[in-house]
């Protein structure tokens, strides 16, 4: 038993595949200039791949621009769309004279409910 043991060999450490007939893709590097800290980051691409404008800058999370030579890439904001919020939506479902009703229905159950000498905070408003 103790001649077929695996001495020597760390299991799970090293790969048993060689790279014997292996043919590695094209690669190809780019730079990226941080706008906000002016940091550089290289990244590698295949060099087919559609490379983007921006990339995340490692550092400080803003926009980093794609440099080539000596100049960055011009990136244009114009389509990019205004993210939108709760107000937004909210008014895609209310307009601004039933959000004022709704709310002065919500005081004067709450200044009606404090006249009574109850707790606001433990009841359920439903709206």
């Amino acid at each position: 038993m103790a001649d077929r043991s695996l001495r020597g060999i760390r299991l799970g450490a090293q790969s048993l595949q060689s790279e014997d007939g292996v043919v590695f893709h094209e690669r190809a590097q780019f730079t990226y200039t941080c706008t906000a800290c002016r940091r550089d980051t290289t990244l590698t691409f295949a060099a087919d791949a559609e490379v983007p404008d921006t990339w995340e800058c490692r550092t400080c999370g803003a926009e980093a621009v794609l440099r080539v030579g000596d100049t960055t890439v011009t990136v244009d904001h114009s389509d990019d769309k205004a993210p939108r919020t709760h107000w937004d939506m909210l008014l895609e479902r209310r307009t601004i004279p039933e959000l004022e009703e709704l709310l002065e229905e919500r005081l004067a159950y709450i200044r009606a409910r404090r006249g009574a000498g109850e707790d606001v905070t433990t009841e359920k408003i439903s709206a």
